[in-house]
C-alpha cells in the first residue's frame, strides 16, 4: 500500500489545472514547482517524501481569495482524491499537514518524524518569504492581485495584521534547516513590507 503512487500523472492533470486558473497569481503551479523542489533539496530529511509530495500538490488547490476555508477544502479534496490509494492514518496526517497551511502552527502528532516531516512541509511553504528582496516583492504584489476586490485601507490593515503574527513568532520557521537558510531574510523582508504598508 505505502509504495502506491499517492499523486499519479492524471491526478496531477487534474490539479496542475486547478492551479492553472487565471486569478492565481501566487497560489498558482509555480509556487506548487518552488514547494516540490524544496520538497527534492530536503529528501533525505523526510519520513514520508511521497505524502509531503501530496500535501504540496493538495494544499492550495482549493483556492478563493473571498473564502475562509480554503485549508479545509483542499484538505476534503485530498482525502477524496487519494481515498484507497493508502491507508487511513497516512490519509490524515496529509490532510492534518494541508490544513495546518491555515495558521503555519504544527499539527498534534503523537509520531515524532510525521511532525518532523509536517514542520518541513510548512517551512517549504513559507520560503517565499526568505526570498531575496526582489522575489519577495514579487510575491507580495502577486498576493494583492489575488485580492483586487480588497479595498487598499482594509488590504493594509489585514495585510499588516498578518504580518506582525509572523514577526512575533520566536521562530518563523521550524526547522533548524529553514531557520538557517531564510529566517534572517525572512524577518528583513517582512519588517520592510511592514513599514511600507504602515507609511502608506
Amino acid at each position: 500500500m505505502e509504495n502506491e503512487l499517492l499523486i499519479d500523472d492524471p491526478l496531477k492533470r487534474v490539479l496542475s489545472a486547478l492551479y492553472s486558473a487565471k486569478d492565481r497569481h501566487y497560489h498558482n503551479l509555480a509556487h506548487i514547482e518552488a514547494m516540490l523542489a524544496l520538497a527534492g533539496d530536503y529528501r533525505g530529511l523526510l519520513d514520508d517524501p511521497e505524502a509531503v509530495e501530496a500535501a504540496i500538490w493538495f494544499h492550495d488547490a482549493v483556492y478563493d481569495s473571498r473564502a475562509k476555508d480554503n485549508e479545509a477544502q483542499s484538505a476534503a479534496l485530498a482525502e477524496k482524491k487519494l481515498a484507497g490509494r493508502t491507508e487511513a492514518g497516512r490519509l490524515n496526517r496529509i490532510s492534518a499537514m494541508i490544513v495546518a497551511t491555515a495558521t503555519h502552527l504544527l499539527p498534534l502528532f503523537e509520531d515524532a518524524t510525521a511532525a518532523r516531516d509536517a514542520g518541513l512541509f510548512l517551512d517549504m511553504d513559507l520560503s517565499i518569504l526568505g526570498a531575496a528582496p526582489d522575489a519577495f516583492d514579487a510575491y507580495e504584489r502577486a498576493v494583492r492581485r489575488e485580492y483586487a476586490w480588497v479595498e487598499e485601507p482594509m488590504w493594509r490593515a489585514g495585510r499588516s495584521a498578518v504580518l506582525k503574527n509572523f514577526l512575533a513568532r520566536p521562530h518563523i520557521f521550524h526547522t533548524e534547516e529553514f531557520r538557517q537558510r531564510f529566517e534572517l531574510q525572512a524577518r528583513a523582508n517582512m519588517a520592510r513590507s511592514l513599514e511600507a504598508l504602515t507609511a502608506g
